[in-house]
C-alpha cells in the first residue's frame, strides 16, 4: 500500500486498518483521531458519546468562504467468512491489492466508511490545499444504531454546508437517503427430549454474496435464511421434525450470506431426508445460480443431542420465517432503478438455548410506508405467537436539487472528468437526515469512490476511483 496513490490518503486508511473498530467499540479509533489533531496542533473535541471533532482553520485568502463540514463514521461492518480466524477486536485487516481493488483476506475490509476518514484527515494534514474553514466530523456507532448521529448537539458543529463521504458509487452525487426502523421477534419456549429413534443432521448455506441490505437488496441476492428455512419447512411438511437450533446471519444491514440449522426426523425418514435434500439444491440452483455461483448447501450427521425445540414453538417458526416479506417491496416513482421500499431478514439467533432471536429492518423514502412494512413484519411474527419490538427508527433525507454546495460539487466535477455526474437519492441510510434534523438550515451531499461487496468479505475499494474522489474533493474544497 506504500507505493498506492494518493499516498498520504491510503498512509492514513493503512494505520486506520490496523485499529479494532467494530461498532459501539470505537474507543481505539477515537482516540487515534483526538492524538491525531493534537499531533497537528488543531482544535479537537469529543462528545459524550465518542462523536469527534476535528477543526482547522481556512488556508490564506480563503477565510470568508463557507464553513466546510467533512464527515465520516468510525466503526465499520465486522463480519469474516466462517472459515476463517479472525477476531475483530484484536487482529488488524489483512489486505491484499488485486488489480485495480483493494481487499481484505476472508473479512470486511473497512473502507465503509475507513477510506472517508483517510480522506479527511490527509485534507487537515495538508499544507497546500486552499481550503476553506473546516470542521471534520466522525461519528460513532453508524452501522448498528446511528448512535453517534442521533446524540449530535445543537450546538456540536458550526459549519455552513456537509459534504458526507460515505457513499460508494463513482462519479454519483448522493441528495437524499431512504429512512429505517428495525423489528424484532422473540419466541421463549421450554425444550423437550429428543424423541426416541430419530435421526439428527445438520444442514447448512455458503458462499451467498451477501452485500448492503439497501444498495444490494434489489440485486437478486438469496437470503441465507430464508433458503434454509425453505428446506426445513418442506421437510416438515413431509414427515415429523424437530428443531435443535439454528443460526443465520448477523448484521441487522447486512443480506444474510450464511445460515445453518440442526434438526431430526425419524430414523426411518433418513434416506428419503437425503432424496429430499438433493431435489430442494437441484431447485435452489435453477433459482439462483445466476446470481448466487458460489451457492453451497451441505447436509451431514449430527451427533450428541439430547434436547430439541417446543414442537408447537418450531412449527411456528418455521411458518412465520417462511411467510415473513424480505427483499424489495416497492420501487420509486421518481427516480429510475431507486428502490423506495424493502425489508430485510437479517438475523436468526438463539442467545439462550430456550430462545430464538429474529432481527429485521426495513428501509423507505416515504414515512408510511417505512412504518407500513414494519407493521407487515410485525403482524406475521404476532401470528406466530412471538414478542414482537419496534425501535432504531431513523428518518430520511430529502432531497433539495438547489443546494448551493449541490451545484458546486457538480461543476466541479464536470470541470476535471469531462462529463456530469449522476445526482440521486440512495436506498441506503445516511446520517444526514438526522444532521438535518438538528441543523434544518444545513447544505449537505454525499459522495465517495466506488466500492462492491460492502458489509460482506468480498468488500473491495477501487483505487482508480479512491484517486478520482481525492481529486475531486480537494477541487471542491478550493472552488466552494
Amino acid at each position: 500500500m506504500t507505493n498506492l496513490e494518493p499516498k498520504t490518503v491510503f498512509r492514513f486508511f493503512n494505520e486506520i486498518t490496523q485499529i479494532p473498530r467494530g461498532s459501539k467499540k470505537e474507543e481505539k479509533i477515537g482516540q487515534y483521531l483526538v492524538d491525531f489533531a493534537k499531533k497537528h496542533n488543531l482544535s479537537v473535541k469529543k462528545d459524550k458519546v465518542g462523536n469527534v471533532l476535528i477543526s482547522k482553520a481556512a488556508a490564506a485568502g480563503r477565510q470568508n468562504a463557507k464553513k466546510i463540514i467533512l464527515q465520516a463514521h468510525q466503526d465499520m461492518v465486522c463480519e469474516k467468512n466462517s472459515n476463517v480466524n479472525f477476531n475483530f477486536d484484536t487482529d488488524a485487516i489483512q489486505k491484499w491489492i488485486d488489480g485495480d481493488f483493494l481487499k481484505a483476506k476472508g473479512t470486511t475490509l473497512g473502507a465503509d466508511n475507513g477510506i472517508g476518514i483517510a480522506m479527511a484527515l490527509a485534507v487537515l494534514d495538508s499544507a497546500e490545499i486552499a481550503h476553506p474553514a473546516l470542521e471534520c466530523l466522525f461519528t460513532v456507532d453508524e452501522e448498528t444504531g446511528l448512535t453517534g448521529a442521533f446524540a449530535i448537539e445543537n450546538d456540536f458543529l458550526s459549519g455552513d454546508a456537509l459534504i458526507n463521504l460515505d457513499s460508494e458509487d463513482d462519479g454519483e452525487i448522493f441528495v437524499g437517503c431512504a429512512g429505517g426502523i428495525g423489528t424484532t421477534a422473540k419466541w421463549t419456549f421450554d425444550l423437550q427430549k429428543i424423541p426416541a429413534d430419530f435421526y439428527t443432521f445438520k444442514v447448512s448455506i455458503s458462499g451467498l454474496q451477501g452485500g448492503h441490505s439497501g444498495d444490494d437488496i434489489n440485486k437478486n441476492r438469496a437470503n441465507a435464511n430464508k433458503l434454509l428455512n425453505r428446506f426445513l419447512w418442506e421437510t416438515n411438511s413431509k414427515t415429523d421434525l424437530r428443531l435443535v437450533c439454528f443460526d443465520g446471519g448477523n448484521l441487522h444491514n447486512a443480506i444474510p450470506r450464511e445460515a445453518v440449522a440442526i434438526a431430526a426426523v425419524p430414523s426411518k425418514e433418513k434416506e428419503n431426508l437425503r432424496a429430499w435434500f438433493n431435489v430442494f439444491v437441484s431447485v435452489i440452483e435453477s433459482e439462483y445460480l445466476r446470481y448466487e455461483p458460489n451457492l453451497k448447501f451441505e447436509l451431514e450427521t449430527e451427533n450428541d443431542v439430547n434436547q430439541v425445540i417446543d414442537k408447537k414453538v418450531s412449527d411456528k417458526f418455521f411458518d412465520v420465517i417462511y411467510a415473513c416479506p424480505n427483499g424489495v417491496k416497492a420501487m420509486s416513482p421518481d427516480l429510475p432503478n431507486l428502490v423506495e421500499t424493502s425489508t430485510n431478514l437479517a438475523s436468526v439467533k438463539m442467545p439462550q438455548p430456550n430462545q430464538i432471536e429474529v432481527v429485521t429492518s426495513q428501509r423507505s423514502s416515504l414515512e408510511s410506508a417505512k412504518y407500513d412494512v414494519a407493521h407487515q413484519v410485525q403482524s406475521v411474527f404476532h401470528l406466530g405467537g412471538a414478542e414482537v419490538e419496534i425501535g432504531d427508527v431513523y428518518p430520511g433525507w430529502q432531497p433539495n436539487m438547489q443546494s448551493e454546495i449541490l451545484k458546486v460539487v457538480e461543476q466541479s466535477y464536470a470541470r476535471l472528468f469531462g462529463k456530469k455526474p449522476l445526482v440521486r437519492a440512495i436506498h441506503a441510510g445516511l446520517e444526514c437526515g438526522l444532521f438535518k434534523e438538528k441543523y434544518p438550515a444545513l447544505d449537505m451531499v454525499s459522495i465517495g469512490p466506488q466500492m462492491h461487496g460492502v458489509h460482506s468479505p468480498d468488500e473491495r475499494l477501487s483505487i482508480s476511483s479512491t484517486q478520482k474522489t481525492w481529486r475531486w474533493l480537494i477541487d471542491i474544497l478550493e472552488k466552494v
